[in-house]
């Protein structure tokens, strides 16, 4: 299906990645048991942290094609994208971005606690973005940092908005998968552009397969060592019990699925399609482990 150019411009499909800022809520009500209904106030927080973070990343993601426009026109699928085609004027692209920082603003404001402020996490995230558009992304390992603290910030201010603190044993994971995902996307780019990839952003030339390869695949054996930390450390079993580790498996299977797609099939270009439904066997591993942990969380209630 095509999109209206304003709406595709927004890249409705990396929405998805705010999945994130929902992960403190998953576990806390897990923790807070009874009916998931009585806590509607916390699921109306993260809500609107959501829908901030969306707004925040499709505001940027504007930023981002106004910038890198004549680049875009050079690659073989971006040159497609509203701006670069010219299917969406620049300064109408300017107001849109306007229209969502804003509104973003607004409702991170309403999705605060006592534990922290969502609207200072996602202007935080914002600004990181807008300096990662402007120069960060050109440096290398700087420009993948940058994206795995914007999956810090996610799950911070989801923590935020659910007014719990959250496991320091979740936060290294998050750190360790977003780098891991990063580092496949730039895999997917210089798989993709070959020799010309340093003609669209001049750091890919300072990457090369092997060393992502290797990169990958200690972030893989980081991501699930410090999930199966999470799984086994003594306040997560003291607040939701020992059942956690019976998830390990599913977050083995899904990174080296994803490792799988990047390295032998030329995927991890777009984590986002990945995740709804690119790779059915990657997309139903991630409803099982979905099911299970809910499972194991509300068992109780």
């Amino acid at each position: 299906m095509t999109l209206p150019p304003p709406i595709a411009t927004l890249r409705p499909h990396q929405w998805v990645k705010n999945i994130f800022v929902a992960a403190a809520l998953l576990f806390t009500l897990g923790e807070m048991g009874g009916d998931p209904l009585s806590h509607t106030p916390e699921m109306l927080r993260v809500a609107f942290a959501v829908a901030a973070f969306c707004l925040a990343s499709s505001s940027i993601y504007i930023v981002n094609d106004v910038l890198d426009a004549e680049s875009d026109r050079k690659h073989p699928e971006k040159c497609n994208r509203p701006i670069a085609s010219g299917a969406l004027p620049v300064s109408k692209a300017l107001v849109l971005s306007l229209v969502c920082i804003t509104t973003s603003g607004w409702l991170a404001s309403q999705a605060g606690t006592e534990e922290g402020s969502v609207l200072l996490v996602v202007m935080g995230y914002a600004l990181l973005n807008l300096l990662y558009s402007l120069r960060l992304k050109h440096i290398v390992l700087v420009d993948v940092f940058c994206i795995a603290a914007g999956f810090l910030l996610r799950v911070v201010a989801g923590a935020f908005a659910v007014g719990s603190p959250i496991s320091e044993w979740l936060i290294i994971c998050t750190f360790f998968l977003a780098l891991f995902l990063a580092l496949c996307k730039r895999h997917a780019e210089l798989e993709l552009l070959g020799d010309d990839s340093g003609s669209h952003r001049r750091n890919l030339r300072e990457y090369s397969i092997d060393f992502l390869n290797q990169t990958t695949a200690i972030l893989a054996a980081c991501s699930v060592l410090t999930y199966a930390m999470y799984t086994m450390a003594p306040g997560t079993v003291e607040r939701l019990g020992s059942g956690l580790i019976y998830t390990v498996p599913f977050v083995v299977f899904g990174i080296f699925r994803y490792l799988l797609l990047v390295q032998t099939r030329g995927g991890g270009g777009s984590p986002s399609r990945v995740l709804l439904g690119g790779d059915l066997a990657f997309a139903l591993n991630g409803i099982f482990w979905l099911l299970t942990t809910c499972g194991i969380l509300f068992r109780g209630n």
